[in-house]
């Protein structure tokens, strides 16, 4: 089907195309109701039988086809003049540094077309979250424009050389960024530029801003809150508490991860309480918290792709493990089961990784707890294979650590080492 009614087939095509509608017109729809507003696009494997309609209101609502007797275009109602202009600068506040990765965080709707679009331009900004500028100054800028799933590891790169080039003249930073690997992007940031000194908090949104129930400017503003009250020096992600909208919840970047897939309170600590929360743009914590132990600035930014995250699991297939050894991985990273264990069948293959001089560390795939490989017999065996026990450390913080350590040559005693409140030794 044509762009002009992307999403739509079958009969509900042949309807448009009838009346000759595309999407994005101004329409009203007569049936056994009558409705009037712009035509949605659908998704490609969407049903032929229904028409979506954004209407004035800004809900969108689906309208049957079996009904409609007539479909009218009308010329779109022309908007309110926007004279919003870019707030002057106060210097009784702090500098923020906005940066967006895509996600759909401080956008808003084209109501032409339906489509969420990005609001970094300041003036834009401060027109869709003028709270914002009550509580800093706020400096946007867009360096990608990708959904998390596609972020990869060289974009991660490109998010921690930026903040290192122009986040130090800042009061702190803000990354607004998609929430399906977010954790992913913030535990990359607490290693690479460990010890930067000024916080950086990353923020994201569970609905889109074309909901009622949307997320994405109420985690914002606390994320600029939490700044705005001198959050200390570390890596976080502020994001929904609960469903409600009373507290944000201030994650260290390495103790969390998204534990639902569309709740607005998905993202937990593992292993403990929040850093911090923000209710009614006030901070509650130990704002005397060190998230970097004492580390001063030492920013090494580079990574390596060489690593795999393996969840072992019963009739788990080990050649997996020996296709690693002949490619270019250098490192494992076990989930193991309970206090980090993995079957018998393969321990033959473990012992050829460590003879390969690749490293192998060990995780567990409970939620909450340590891996504890003295315990047991067969954890000790492991030991003696040389696995390396990691503790409370989470998979995918194991897993990105690693790869910073190799990308940056350093000596795999590191991953036993805390260095953003990754684990507890």
């Amino acid at each position: 089907m044509s762009s002009r009614l992307l999403g739509y087939r079958g009969r509900a095509a042949e309807l448009l195309q009838k009346f000759n509608i595309s999407v994005g017109d101004y329409i009203t729809i007569k049936s056994d109701v009558s409705h009037i507003g712009v035509l949605m696009p659908r998704y490609h494997y969407s049903d032929d039988t229904h028409i979506i309609l954004k209407l004035d209101s800004g809900y969108n609502v689906g309208i049957s086809i079996q009904n409609v007797d007539i479909i009218t275009q009308h010329d779109t109602p022309s908007l309110p003049k926007d004279d919003t202009t870019c707030p002057k600068a106060d210097a009784g506040l702090p500098n923020i540094l906005l940066l967006s990765t895509g996600g759909t965080i401080a956008s808003r709707i084209d109501y032409r077309t339906g489509a969420v679009t990005p609001t970094l331009d300041a003036a834009d900004l401060s027109q869709s979250v003028p709270e914002l500028y009550r509580m800093a100054n706020i400096h946007p800028q867009e360096i990608l424009s990708e959904y998390s799933e596609n972020i990869t590891p060289e974009d991660w790169l490109k998010v921690a050389i930026h903040i290192h080039n122009t986040g130090a003249k800042y009061d702190g930073v803000v990354v607004a960024h998609g929430t399906d690997t977010m954790h992913y992007t913030s535990a990359f940031l607490s290693f690479a530029l460990a010890g930067f000194p000024a916080p950086i908090i990353l923020t994201g949104s569970q609905r889109s801003s074309d909901r009622a129930s949307s997320d994405a400017t109420l985690n914002l503003m606390g994320a600029v809150s939490a700044i705005h009250n001198k959050i200390p020096r570390g890596v976080y992600i502020a994001m929904h508490s609960g469903t409600s909208d009373d507290i944000i919840s201030v994650h260290a970047g390495t103790r969390v991860r998204k534990h639902h897939t569309s709740s607005r309170g998905a993202f937990r600590t593992i292993g403990g309480a929040p850093l911090y929360s923000v209710q009614e743009n006030q901070i509650y914590g130990d704002t005397q918290h060190d998230y970097y132990h004492d580390v001063s600035y030492t920013p090494r930014i580079n990574i390596s792709r060489d690593v795999a995250l393996i969840k072992y699991h019963p009739g788990f297939d080990v050649s997996i493990l020996e296709n690693l050894i002949s490619s270019s991985c250098r490192a494992v990273i076990f989930e193991g089961t309970g206090l980090g264990h993995v079957g018998r069948e393969a321990y033959d293959i473990i012992k050829k990784m460590r003879q390969s001089n690749m490293f192998v560390g060990m995780t567990s795939q409970c939620i909450d707890g340590r891996v504890g490989m003295t315990v047991y017999e067969s954890g000790r065996d492991l030991l003696q294979l040389g696995i390396t026990p990691l503790y409370d450390m989470l998979a995918e913080t194991a897993l990105v650590k690693m790869m910073w350590v190799l990308g940056n040559e350093l000596s795999w005693d590191i991953m036993s080492r805390p260095i953003a409140s990754e684990m507890k030794i």
